[in-house]
Parts: structure tokens; C-alpha cells; sequence
């Protein structure tokens, strides 16, 4: 019966995070069916290692973890489909509004995330879109997903100064990608060129 037990326990603890962990899988592999087999994948594989969940850890982080080592492990190496238009229809605001990432709100705005404001929604999913893989993940999982570093340092199985290293230099890339458009409307001087 302990079996019953625990398939009852992942469904009432694991299912709640079922639309954020699409969102983010749509964020990685960049069309919706490749999201959706991603996802079950990932809940597949959560369902039958559940038994080695501690209790009272973090749950999220243990399923974006998996979501994560498969994606790397699985669907990197064979996007076989081209890049569909449905994100559109996925809470895309969601991500336009965390963009600037909970922990450098905290510490004070940067010129990146005032550029990002004045910013249309499609231009910056473009922009988040077209950043190397390493670093569209750690800006997908900080700002999107509002982790710390710490635990993206966990979910990707690299030391934190790394997540932080890849967060500035993918949030830099996001800023240079935006720059022409943050000229265009007057968001930011030319003197204001990013580097």
C-alpha cells in the first residue's frame, strides 16, 4: 500500500507545478510540442525516483532539476522540429514582468532592466530566445522562474559563481540585442551604447 501512498503524495505535491514547469520547458526547447514531451518526460521521471525525494525538501527545485537534466540530456540534441509561434499563447507577460529577475530588483535596478521596460513583449521574447543555450537557462530559471543562485546552482549542477557569471553575461546579451530598439524609441541615449 505504500505504493499507492506515494503515487497519491506525488500527485497532490507534484501536479500544482505542472504550468510553470511547461512554461519553462517552452522557454528551453522553443516549441510547444517539444514542451509538452519534455514535461511528461520529466514528471515520468520524477513519478518513478519519488521514493528517494526527501520530504521537506524543496519539490520545485527537485523538478526543475529533472526538467533541466533532460532537456540537456534529451532534447538539446535533437530539436527536430522548427520553432512554432504558439508561445504567444503561453503567459508570455509573465516573463516580460520578471524579466529584470528578483534578487537584482532587490539590490537596485540596473540599466538593463530600466531599457527592458519600455520594451515591446515580442522583441524581448526574441531577444530571450536567441541567447546562447547556457545562458538563455540561467535567465529563464532566475528570472522567469524566480530562483536564487543557489538554487540554480543545484538545478544545473554548476558552482554559483558560474550561475552568476552566465546571469550577467546573458542579461548583457539581452541588453545588446534590445539596444537598437531602446534607441529607436528613445529609451536610452546613444552615449548610452551598451559594451
Amino acid at each position: 500500500m505504500a505504493g499507492m501512498a506515494d503515487k497519491a503524495t506525488f500527485a497532490e505535491q507534484a501536479i500544482p507545478y505542472m504550468g510553470s514547469l511547461y512554461s519553462a520547458a517552452l522557454r528551453m526547447t522553443r516549441n510547444g510540442p517539444d514542451a509538452e514531451d519534455l514535461v511528461q518526460e520529466t514528471y515520468l521521471k520524477a513519478y518513478r525516483a519519488f521514493g528517494s525525494f526527501q520530504e521537506g525538501t524543496n519539490l520545485k527545485s527537485w523538478l526543475y532539476k529533472i526538467l533541466t537534466n533532460t532537456f540537456i540530456n534529451s532534447y538539446r540534441a535533437r530539436r527536430r522540429r522548427p520553432v512554432e509561434s504558439d508561445m504567444d499563447d503561453i503567459e508570455d507577460l509573465y516573463l516580460y514582468r520578471r524579466l529584470g529577475g528578483l534578487e537584482a530588483a532587490a539590490a537596485g535596478r540596473s540599466a538593463e532592466e530600466t531599457v527592458l521596460e519600455g520594451i515591446s513583449e515580442g522583441e524581448v521574447k526574441a531577444a530571450v530566445e536567441s541567447l546562447p543555450e547556457q545562458f538563455r537557462l540561467a535567465v529563464v530559471l532566475a528570472d522567469v522562474e524566480g530562483f536564487s543562485y543557489k538554487e540554480i546552482a543545484e538545478i544545473l549542477d554548476v558552482p554559483m559563481g558560474t550561475v552568476m557569471s552566465r546571469l550577467h553575461r546573458g542579461r548583457r546579451a539581452l541588453q545588446k540585442a534590445l539596444h537598437p530598439y531602446a534607441r529607436e524609441h528613445r529609451l536610452v541615449s546613444p552615449a548610452d551604447v551598451a559594451n
